[in-house]
């Protein structure tokens, strides 16, 4: 079962672990860096984002089979759009879910918030 990643960051060895024991994942699939650098830099000034995301579906479409996953996460309109066209094909698309705990700590008089995430289970969109 292959996961492919839509994905800025790099797994945790804790979403690995996961995705293997609850998906049943035996190979994990990271966009080619020209690819990533398209979904990692969804420009804000563009209001259709539809051609902009063209060659990640032409990928997919070429990389990814039917019942494959797709972890989809980053801006919102692309990881709409891009979590409806992975259905379309026929994959599964899900994302992360996480715990975040807040750290506080006083430095030379000002208050420094730390959020650290902390993965707990995949959900289907």
């Amino acid at each position: 079962m292959k996961l492919i990643l839509l994905f800025s960051h790099t797994l945790t060895d804790k979403q690995i672990a996961d995705a293997k024991l609850s998906l049943g994942i035996d190979e994990f699939v990271y966009l080619p860096s020209d690819i990533q650098a398209i979904w990692s830099q969804i420009p804000a000034t563009v209001s259709d984002i539809t051609p902009y995301l063209e060659p990640i579906k032409a990928y997919l479409k070429a990389h990814a089979h039917q019942g494959d996953y797709v972890l989809i996460q980053g801006d919102f309109g692309a990881t709409y759009q891009m979590v409806n066209f992975a259905k379309e094909q026929g994959l599964l698309p899900i994302y992360s879910t996480n715990l975040r705990e807040s750290i506080e700590q006083e430095i030379d008089g000002k208050v420094i918030k730390q959020s650290i995430f902390v993965h707990q289970l995949y959900r289907e969109y």
